[in-house]
C-alpha cells in the first residue's frame, strides 16, 4: 500500500511556469491560531464559504463536508440520526467539532463523539477543516483533525443588512431562514432564525424483506444570536489599545423519527435539543502587537429517544442522555520583531480549564443503563510561527494537558512548507502527537447486566506524519498529493466479556490525498479529490469498519452570463458534484434480516446539483437536486441514503 501511493506521489507534475496565480489567497484561522495564508500552512486545509454553501446547496453540516478529502460522513439513518465522520481512517470521536473556536463535542456520547447529521448551515459563514492530529493547538479528540464552524459576521458598512431564504419541494420538504445584522458606530450585531421540516425518506435499507416501508420525518427550529462592542481605540505609542468584546448564544431543537436495523419500528423516535454560548475579549497591548483575552463559554445537550410497545416490538424503550461542558481559557497572541533573515515571527500562548459532565438514564425493557458523572481537565500551550528567508515557513505547537484522575498528555507538533518558485511548487511537511482522554460514560459508566466503567483508562495517543508537494501547473491549473500515516495506541475496547473497557487495541493507518484545482476563468472551474487509505487494527488484523479504502468527488462551477434577465454580470451557476465511496468492511446484514457477519460493504455513487440564477440585484432563484441516479447506496450497511429529491427556493440579501 505504501510503495504504490509513493508512486503516485513521485508522478505529481513539477513544470514550471512563467507567471504565479494573481488570486487572493485564502486566509486560515483554525491550524494555527493565527491568520495565515492557506499556501503558507503545513496543514491540510479545507475552506467551506458562504458562497460554496449556496452555490452547491450545502444545508447540513453533513452536506457540506460530503466532499472534503479524507473524511467520510456515514450516516446511521434518516436526517438527524447518528451521523459519523470519520477523518483520514482515525474513530469519529477522534475528530474535534468547534463552534467559533469553542469545542461542541458531545459530553454524553459515550464515546464524546459529534453528530454531523445535526447542524444546519443558515447562521454559519465558514467552515475550516484541518486533516491531521492538531491536539497541540485543541487538546482532546484532535487526532483526525478539527472542524471549525464559523458564525455569520454583521458587514462593517451597513446598519442593518437583513438575509433570507425561502425554500420548499419533495417529501414535504420546507425550509426558511431569516437574519438581520449591522454595524452601528462601535457595535455590531447579528440575529439568525432558521427551521427545516420534512416528511423525510425510508432509510432502511429496501433489501430486507421485513422493510416496513416507513419515512422517518424530522423538523429542526435554530435561533442564534451574536454582538460584538469595540472599547477605546488604538494607539501605537500606547500600552493598552483596543478592547474587543464578542457574545454569542445558539439554541436548536430537533425532533426526529428513528430507524432500526434490520427490523425497522414505527414508534422510535427522539427529540435532540442544544444551546451554547461564550463570551470573549481581545485587548491590544504594546501598541497592537500583543492581543490578550479570555473566553467563558458553555455548551449543553439533551436527548431524549423513546420507544413504546407495537404489534413489532413488545419492548419500552427510554433513553435520556444529557451532557454539559464548561470553559474557561485564556489566549494571547504575539507579533514578534524580525530576526535578520527570520520574519513573520509570531507566539501564541494560553491556559484554561473545562469541566464535563454527562447524564444518563436508558431503559429497554429489562436493561437499564446510566451515568451521572463528571470530570475536570486544565491545559497550558504555547506555539510559534516563522518565516524564514521568504521561503520557508514554519510552525511549531506544545500543549500539556491534564485530565481529572488521569496520566497528564503532552502533545507537539512541527510542521514547514517550503516555497519553491523556481518550479511553481510548495513542499509541505508536518508531524506529532495526538490524544483522545476516556469518556465520562468510558470511565464510569454502569449498566444492570454487569458492565462497570473503568476509571483507570489511559487516553488513547496517536503519532502520526504527513509528506506532500503542490504544484502549479499553468497560471489556472494546480496539482497537489500528499502522503499521511499514523499510528495509534491504547484505544479503548470493551473487555472479552463486555463488562468493562481497556486500553488493548491499536491501529495502522497510512493513504494518500490527491488532487487538482482548475480555475479556467469566471465561467468555469473545477475540482477533483481523491483519497486513498489503509485502515486495520494492528491487534485483530482486520481493516478498521466504515473506513473505504478508496473515495472521490469532482466539483465543477459552470458560470456563463445570462443577458436575459435584468441584472448587471448576472451569471447561471450550475453546480454539479460526483461522489464516490468505494467497498468499506463492515458488518454485513442478510437480506432477510437475520444475523450477519463482517464483510465489506458496497461500493456506492451519487450525482448532487444545484442551479442558481440571479432574479434581481438581492434575489437569486435556485434548484437543489439530490441523488439525481436514485442510488440506493448503503453508507453503514443496512441504512440507505435518500433517494432522488428536488427543492426549489429563493434566497435574499436586502
Amino acid at each position: 500500500m505504501k510503495h504504490r501511493i509513493f508512486v503516485l506521489l513521485a508522478l505529481a507534475p513539477l513544470a514550471p511556469i512563467s507567471a504565479q496565480t494573481a488570486s487572493i489567497p485564502e486566509t486560515i484561522v483554525t491550524a494555527t491560531r493565527i491568520p495565515t495564508p492557506q499556501e503558507r500552512l503545513p496543514a491540510a486545509t479545507t475552506v467551506i464559504d458562504r458562497q460554496i454553501i449556496e452555490e452547491r446547496g450545502y444545508v447540513t453540516l453533513a452536506d457540506a463536508l460530503v466532499s472534503v478529502p479524507g473524511f467520510n460522513i456515514i450516516p446511521s439513518g434518516g436526517m438527524g440520526q447518528v451521523t459519523s465522520g470519520f477523518m483520514r481512517g482515525t474513530n469519529s470521536n477522534h475528530v474535534l467539532v468547534l463552534r467559533d473556536g469553542v469545542p461542541m463535542n458531545d459530553a454524553s456520547h459515550p464515546s464524546g463523539a459529534f453528530n454531523f447529521g445535526n447542524t444546519l448551515l443558515g447562521d454559519i459563514e465558514r467552515i475550516e477543516v484541518v486533516r491531521g492530529p492538531v491536539s497541540a493547538i485543541y487538546g482532546t479528540s484532535a487526532i483526525g483533525g478539527v472542524i471549525n464552524l464559523i458564525t455569520r459576521r454583521a458587514p462593517a458598512d451597513r446598519r442593518a443588512q437583513s438575509y433570507g431564504e425561502l425554500a420548499g419541494g419533495t417529501n414535504y420538504t420546507a425550509r426558511g431562514v431569516a437574519g438581520v445584522a449591522g454595524t452601528i458606530g462601535n457595535t455590531d450585531y447579528g440575529v439568525t432564525g432558521q427551521s427545516l421540516s420534512t416528511r423525510g425518506s425510508n432509510a432502511v435499507a429496501p433489501r430486507f424483506y421485513n422493510n416496513q416501508g416507513e419515512h422517518d420525518g424530522f423538523r429542526s427550529a435554530v435561533i442564534t444570536a451574536r454582538g460584538g462592542v469595540n472599547l477605546g481605540e488604538t494607539a501605537p505609542a500606547s500600552l493598552l489599545g483596543m478592547t474587543r468584546l464578542d457574545g454569542l448564544v445558539t439554541m436548536r431543537e430537533n425532533r426526529l423519527g428513528l430507524d432500526n436495523i434490520p427490523n425497522d419500528d414505527p414508534n422510535y423516535s427522539g427529540d435532540d435539543r442544544n444551546w451554547m454560548g461564550f463570551l470573549r475579549s481581545a485587548t491590544e497591548l504594546l501598541g497592537g502587537d500583543w492581543t490578550t483575552g479570555l473566553t467563558l463559554s458553555a455548551t449543553e445537550d439533551r436527548r431524549r429517544y423513546t420507544n413504546w410497545p407495537d404489534s413489532l416490538n413488545r419492548s419500552t424503550a427510554d433513553d435520556l442522555y444529557r451532557g454539559r461542558r464548561d470553559r474557561l481559557s485564556w489566549d494571547n497572541t504575539v507579533r514578534l520583531s524580525d530576526f535578520g533573515i527570520l520574519t513573520a515571527n509570531n507566539l501564541v500562548f494560553g491556559a484554561g480549564s473545562e469541566n464535563e459532565s454527562a447524564f444518563t438514564n436508558s431503559v429497554l425493557g429489562s436493561f437499564r443503563q446510566n451515568v451521572d458523572k463528571s470530570q475536570q481537565n486544565s491545559f497550558a500551550y504555547i506555539g510559534t510561527q516563522h518565516r524564514l528567508a521568504e521561503r520557508l515557513d514554519v510552525t511549531t505547537a506544545l500543549r500539556q494537558d491534564a485530565p481529572d484522575g488521569l496520566d497528564g498528555a503532552t502533545t507537539w507538533r512541527l510542521g514547514g512548507v517550503l516555497s519553491l518558485p523556481e518550479i511553481a511548487s510548495r513542499l509541505i511537511a508536518s508531524g506529532g502527537t495526538a490524544f483522545k482522554a476516556p469518556s465520562v460514560y468510558q470511565r464510569y459508566g454502569i449498566n444492570n447486566f454487569g458492565f462497570r466503567g473503568n476509571p483507570e483508562l489511559r487516553p488513547e495517543h496517536a503519532t502520526a506524519w504527513e509528506a506532500g508537494i503542490e504544484t502549479d501547473l499553468t497560471t489556472s491549473i494546480t496539482l497537489s498529493a500528499l502522503y499521511f500515516e499514523s499510528r495509534i495506541r491504547d484505544l479503548i475496547e470493551s473487555t472479552s466479556d463486555f463488562r468493562s473497557n481497556r486500553n488493548i487495541a491499536r491501529a495502522h493507518i497510512q493513504g494518500g490525498e490527491f488532487g487538482v484545482n482548475w480555475r479556467h476563468s469566471d465561467s468555469f472551474s473545477m475540482r477533483a479529490a481523491w483519497t486513498v487509505q489503509e485502515a486495520r487494527d494492528e491487534a485483530k488484523d482486520t481493516p478498521l469498519a466504515r473506513r473505504p479504502r478508496n473515495s472521490a468527488s469532482l466539483s465543477p462551477r459552470i458560470a456563463p452570463k445570462v443577458d436575459w434577465v435584468d441584472v448587471p454580470n448576472a451569471r447561471l451557476i450550475i453546480a454539479p458534484e460526483f461522489i464516490y465511496v468505494g467497498k468499506a468492511w463492515d458488518y454485513v446484514y442478510p437480506d432477510n434480516g437475520g444475523f450477519g457477519s463482517n464483510g465489506y460493504n458496497d461500493e456506492g455513487f451519487v450525482f448532487n446539483m444545484t442551479v442558481s440564477l440571479p432574479l434581481a440585484q438581492q434575489i437569486t432563484a435556485f434548484i437543489e437536486a439530490r441523488n439525481l441516479g436514485n442510488r440506493r447506496y448503503e453508507p453503514a450497511n443496512g441504512f440507505v441514503i435518500p433517494g432522488r429529491s428536488a427543492i426549489l427556493g429563493l434566497r435574499g440579501v436586502f
